[in-house]
Order: structure tokens, then sequence, then C-alpha cells
């Protein structure tokens, strides 16, 4: 088995501690079994090397071997060849595993990431483009509703699409945007219950905790 090597930032500011998007990757990993190591880079120095990476540079990617993967979506894919842990094994299963995950990223967090964006900003008022956005995040938590009232997990059982699914509505969960939808949050309190995601996430914050040491910063 090749080795498999996550990269993320060095560093990254209190803020988004928690929520960066090298914590998906984490997760499944710890959810497969499967043995990994963490590199980074630094946060504030985004150079030639990195951009052969990742060619936006951003975080994350991963290194399996000589491939080198970037974008959450397409790396959870990838694991979820390496482990019946994190796909369904029959063919339908996996159909509609690839479909969830490919409506987290189009479908929800297209309108969560901006609403949750300018939550994180204190600039969610009473503005035309507050309430447009607004107003797009809840008819698609609406149809997301009812899907998850009659089902635990998306594909049947737990996958990458709940790992995604789950990390695309904590953003908004954080700022109560679920209160008014009992079976997204019953959804994601199930996941995030989970202790591949616990692990991951102490996992991401002791190394920006260790980080600030690094710098300096108590």
């Amino acid at each position: 088995m090749a080795d498999l090597t996550l990269t993320t930032f060095d560093w990254v500011p209190e803020m988004p501690r928690g929520f960066v998007r090298d914590l998906r990757v984490r997760w499944a990993l710890e959810e497969a079994a499967l043995p990994y190591r963490v590199a980074s880079v630094p946060f504030d120095d985004r150079g030639p090397a990195h951009l052969a990476h990742q060619p936006f540079g951003q975080v994350l990617w991963l290194t399996d071997g000589d491939l080198s993967i970037f974008e959450s979506g397409a790396i959870l894919l990838h694991l979820g060849e390496r482990s019946d842990k994190l796909m369904p094994s029959d063919p339908r299963g996996r159909v509609e595993a690839t479909k969830w995950v490919f409506a987290a990223l189009n479908s929800v967090e297209m309108a969560s990431l901006p609403w949750a964006m300018l939550k994180f900003m204190g600039n969610a008022d009473d503005t035309p483009a507050w309430k447009f956005l607004d107003g797009f995040l809840e008819v698609r938590l609406k149809h997301l509703e009812l899907v998850l009232a009659r089902r635990e997990w998306l594909a049947g059982s737990f996958s990458v699409a709940d790992i995604l699914m789950s990390d695309v509505l904590r953003p908004v969960d954080r700022f109560e945007g679920l209160a008014n939808h009992p079976a997204c949050r019953a959804y994601l309190a199930r996941a995030t219950a989970r202790p591949a995601f616990a692990k991951a996430r102490a996992d991401q914050m002791a190394h920006f905790a260790s980080a600030d040491k690094a710098r300096g910063i108590s």
C-alpha cells in the first residue's frame, strides 16, 4: 500500500480552526483506519511548489504514492476506492454515494458557504443580498430536510457522502441555521458523534495549536 500524506497549512487564524477542509480527509482516513501522515505548507507563502499540487493556492491535497490529488470531494472519492468503510460495495450504493457527494458540494455548499462566510465576518444584515442568500440556503435545506427525515445516512450505510454533507452543514449549524430543520440537525449530530470525527477535529485543533507555540502566540 502506497504512503498517504495529507498536506494542510502550517497555521491558520483562530476563526476557521475546526472548519479547515483537511478535517474532511482526516475524518475519512480515521473512519477507514488507513495509515497516513500530515505534512504542512506555509500559510503566508504559497509559492510554485504549493501551486504545483493545488493550483488555487488552497489546501488540502493528498499524495498517494505518485498521485497528487486536490479538492476534498475528489480525495474522498479516491479514498472510497480504498475502503468499503467509506463507500458501499454494491454498484447501486456506490452510485448513490457519488450522487450525494456532488449534491453536498454543488447543491448545498454553494448556498451554505457564502451564507456562513457572511456570518463569520459579521456581515449578515438586512440587505437585499443577505435576504437572497438566506432564502437560497433555506430552499436547499428545505429539500434536504425531506430526504434526511427518511434516512439515517444518505447512501444506506455511512459513506464519504455523509462526511461531506455533514461538514457542509456544520458552519450553518454553528450560526443556528438549522434551527428549523430538525432532521438536518439530528443527522449532523449522528455524524459528528462518530469517534473518527472527534479524532479528526482534535488532531486538526492540536496541529494549529502547536503552530501557535512555534510562532510564540499564547
